[in-house]
């Protein structure tokens, strides 16, 4: 195989860029595209000069593609990655890999039935050289054990506007949420992937339907996280807060690492944490600690990277484990962002590993309750005041 022919499901927003980055990658060529919309899919295959189909499966049928880019909206991605793996062909999937875990879960386990393929999944936030230093100065010991991981991630503020420009946003049929399923899967992924797998064993959470817009789905979630250790974790974001934050701090028995604003500053003690707690004669010690920047070089996050890796790993044939991200670690933030969704809004704890099955009966019961309250459905009623017209929870 001299090149990886792609084909490409959805041609939104990602998928759009997907197309038209696909031919840039070395050792990569776009083939098809497919869009159920059909004046999308006409408009695509002639500015890119390739086939065009109405369904994935007849795009899977075709024989034109060894691999898949998947960029439609979030119920779709695992039967359609199941569809791939059944034709022999290589998946890339955008984020998230699921709505619920169950189902994430599913395709991870029809995954193992195809080791011959390669199944990745766009958590281009890997390739950040600030995360991936973030991730080796953690899991080379250097802070010692972790004690507490705090997240304030606000800078996501969207308008009505944003809300009314598609039907499937912001609703449980649709989209199977709000903010954690839209904009949080990366910070998700990263907060438990920075610290070598830190998983919470339980989670209670406060979260709001239509908080700030006139939506059907959750706009604002604040939770804490126990871990097995001893830790606890803080996470909360919202897309109704302007000026937002951008801040995690990880704190351990060697001091505090700060990122913010693109710098890594690793507040240091000279001394552990603890052992100065159990052994100091003093009431008040104070720890000594060396503050210092740490460096951090190399390209900027970039889905090309994730396909450069993808299309380098199909070539050469390597473990799937080559990848940037395995298709499979999709599963992990996401069970973390299914808590956090089921804790939030039921105001009751839960428990890790999810309940794959109380989750979606959690979702069934969201659409029930909020489902068709989403009142913005055009752009132009974006400008209407439609704050009454909607119920907070």
């Amino acid at each position: 195989m001299k090149n990886v022919r792609f084909g490409i499901i959805g041609l939104g927003n990602m998928g759009s860029h997907h197309a038209r980055q696909i031919p840039t990658v070395a050792g990569a060529a776009l083939t098809a595209v497919c869009d159920i919309d059909a004046a999308k899919l006409k408009k695509f295959t002639t500015e890119l000069g390739v086939p065009g189909f109405a369904s994935h499966r007849e795009l899977l049928d075709s024989g034109l593609v060894d691999a898949i880019v998947i960029a439609v909206p979030h119920y779709d991605h695992v039967p359609i990655a199941i569809d791939a793996f059944g034709k022999n062909v290589h998946v890339l999937c955008e984020k998230p890999l699921a709505v619920s875990v169950k189902a994430a879960r599913q395709v991870a386990e029809e995954y193992k039935k195809h080791p011959h393929l390669k199944f990745g999944i766009m958590f281009q936030m890997r390739t950040s050289p600030m995360y991936r230093k973030l991730r080796d100065v953690i899991t080379s010991g250097e802070l010692g054990e972790i004690s507490r991981i705090t997240w304030l991630v606000t800078n996501w503020f969207r308008t009505w506007t944003y809300y009314a420009s598609g039907g499937w946003r912001a609703t449980w049929k649709g989209e199977g949420g709000g903010t954690l399923i839209n904009q949080c899967p990366h910070n998700l992924d990263m907060i438990q992937w920075v610290t070598g797998g830190m998983k919470p064993s339980r989670v209670t959470a406060v979260g709001f339907v239509g908080k700030t817009h006139p939506i059907e789905t959750e706009d604002e979630m604040s939770a804490i996280l126990e871990y097995p250790n001893g830790a606890i974790g803080h996470f909360v974001t919202s897309t109704g807060e302007a000026p937002g934050t951008n801040r995690l701090e990880i704190a351990g028995e060697r001091g505090k690492i700060v990122c913010e604003g693109g710098k890594l500053t690793f507040t240091r003690t000279r001394k552990g944490v603890q052992e100065v707690n159990r052994t100091s004669p003093e009431s008040f010690a104070t720890l000594e600690t060396w503050v210092m920047e740490i460096p951090h070089e190399g390209t900027t996050e970039s889905h090309k990277l994730v396909t450069e890796r993808f299309v380098e790993t199909v070539l050469k044939d390597l473990p799937n484990a080559s990848l940037i991200a395995e298709g499979t670690e999709g599963v992990h933030g996401l069970e973390i962002g299914n808590a956090m969704m089921m804790a939030g809004l039921t105001r009751v704890p839960v428990s890790l590993p999810v309940d794959g099955d109380a989750f979606d009966a959690f979702i069934e019961d969201m659409h029930k309750k909020y489902g068709g309250k989403k009142t913005l459905e055009t752009k132009e009623a974006a400008s209407v005041n439609l704050m009454g017209s909607f119920q907070r929870t």
